[in-house]
């Protein structure tokens, strides 16, 4: 399939395990997903909608998406969610979290047969356009770059998002030939958003000065994968070999860059937290630095901390006393 497409040609080549949960928000992407679902799978299509409670118009939005899911005869189910983020956290990111915790609710109550559930999302071209360059502008690594993966497995429910080589605009063409109208969610206007400015200023240029970029970056996105999932590769046999948890002497055998590699992937696989670029640099010198059997390791990282415990690193969510 070619890197952008149009929205039939995506749904023909999306090839779920049935039945499939939708996220429906009422918006142009989530409406067409779910039409175009509903018409492929008639009876065994669902939708979820997340009432995230922090607008005004949220419970106009779940009547239109009772509405649209009672005319298309598909079940829908309006999970309601704690959406405030807490301090230092964005607004996005705390609705993004509370979602994935009411699909996993939701699918894991009306679970099928003991099959791992599906459940298809709405991102297309553009979002992952966006989601690379908000990568760019926080320096991220690879992970980072690799943007959005078009199918994944999250808490035992398998995720596919099937029209992401499709650009906005061909969705929204796509819907206007259907006859159907569509929700428009006012904080996408609300510029104080990186991602609403992206949009809205960082895009438009785009499409004049390259107007391949959605191609080309998709590219880009599908090599720093790549490149990741070797260096995940690496990282698991480095893993096996300097123990679990980690032996000092035996990471000192490692180059720089991969204890780099093998100390972020202890901590996420095996806590499931990350160290910032600066928490990682300051372990490395530490680590580089431990030449005695007096010499002490502590390192805030996560929720917690990496300390040395007598001839290996270990990871404790409280400092020692």
């Amino acid at each position: 399939m070619p890197m952008t497409t149009t929205v039939d040609a995506a749904m023909n080549a999306f090839v779920p395990a049935l039945p499939l949960a939708v996220g429906y928000s009422g918006g142009a992407d989530s409406t067409a997903l779910l039409l175009a679902c509903a018409r492929k799978w008639p009876q065994q299509v669902r939708a979820i909608h997340i009432h995230h409670g922090l607008q005004d118009c949220a419970d106009a939005f779940a009547r239109h998406c009772e509405a649209f899911c009672a005319q298309l005869n598909v079940p829908l189910v309006v999970h309601r969610v704690d959406a405030r983020h807490a301090p230092g956290q964005s607004p996005e990111d705390a609705a993004r979290r509370a979602r994935y915790v009411a699909f996993k609710a939701e699918l894991q109550q009306h679970g099928a047969g003991g099959t791992i559930p599906s459940m298809a999302l709405a991102h297309h071209a553009d979002d992952q356009v966006e989601t690379l360059l908000l990568a760019l502008s926080r320096g991220a690594g690879l992970p980072g770059l690799s943007a959005m993966p078009a199918a994944w497995e999250r808490d035992g429910i398998r995720y596919h998002r099937p029209l992401l080589q499709v650009p906005g605009v061909q969705i929204r063409a796509w819907l206007h030939a259907q006859g159907v109208d569509w929700l428009t969610d006012p904080s996408n206007a609300l510029q104080h958003f990186t991602r609403n400015r992206i949009r809205s200023q960082l895009l438009p240029v785009l499409d004049q000065a390259f107007p391949q970029f959605r191609q080309t970056f998709a590219r880009s996105a599908a090599h720093a994968a790549q490149a990741q999932g070797l260096l995940e590769e690496l990282a698991e046999q480095d893993l096996i070999a300097t123990g679990v948890p980690p032996h000092i002497r035996r990471l000192q055998g490692l180059s720089r860059a991969r204890q780099a590699n093998v100390l972020r992937y202890w901590l996420k696989t095996i806590w499931r937290t990350s160290p910032s670029a600066a928490q990682l640099e300051e372990l490395l010198h530490q680590l580089a630095a431990c030449s005695t059997r007096g010499h002490r390791i502590q390192i805030k990282v996560g929720a917690g901390f990496v300390r040395r415990n007598i001839d290996v690193l270990d990871w404790y969510n409280s400092p020692s006393v």
